[in-house]
């Protein structure tokens, strides 16, 4: 018992220093629609060579050395999305201030444009949410 107590008293003077949180915003109402907890990582996938053939783009030599950075979030469900409250497999994904689309989701899974799969898949496009340290 005492090694634990030792171990909770170590990790809590460890993390003294608050870390900024990242909160995501609509761009045009500004209404917050998701949190940093609410994000759900994913491995990069391989890239352009994760796609079927009439999907990749350019030259396969650029394939490998021109990795594209994620432009979408994936995070969990959320009360705010009504699609998915109405029971949808696959729909898009609305602002609930300003009914602006925000992204899509698909119970089956999506494929971000890193390549990776991620399922099920709530994706939030980069260019329709502001990312606020707070």
């Amino acid at each position: 018992m005492k090694y634990q107590m030792e171990a909770v008293n170590n990790s809590s003077e460890v993390e003294s220093t608050p870390k900024p949180q990242v909160i995501y915003r609509c761009k045009k109402c500004r209404r917050i629609v998701a949190a940093e907890e609410n994000v759900v990582s994913h491995e990069r996938g391989k890239g352009e060579e994760c796609f079927r053939w009439r999907k990749r783009t350019g030259d396969p030599k650029d394939w490998e050395k021109d990795a594209a950075e994620c432009s979408s979030i994936f995070v969990e469900p959320m009360k705010w999305m009504e699609a998915v409250q109405e029971g949808y497999v696959e729909e898009k994904l609305q602002c609930i201030g300003c009914k602006v689309r925000l992204g899509s989701f698909n119970w089956a899974g999506m494929q971000c444009n890193c390549g990776a799969w991620v399922n099920p898949a709530f994706q939030l496009h980069k260019s329709r949410i502001d990312e606020c340290r707070m």
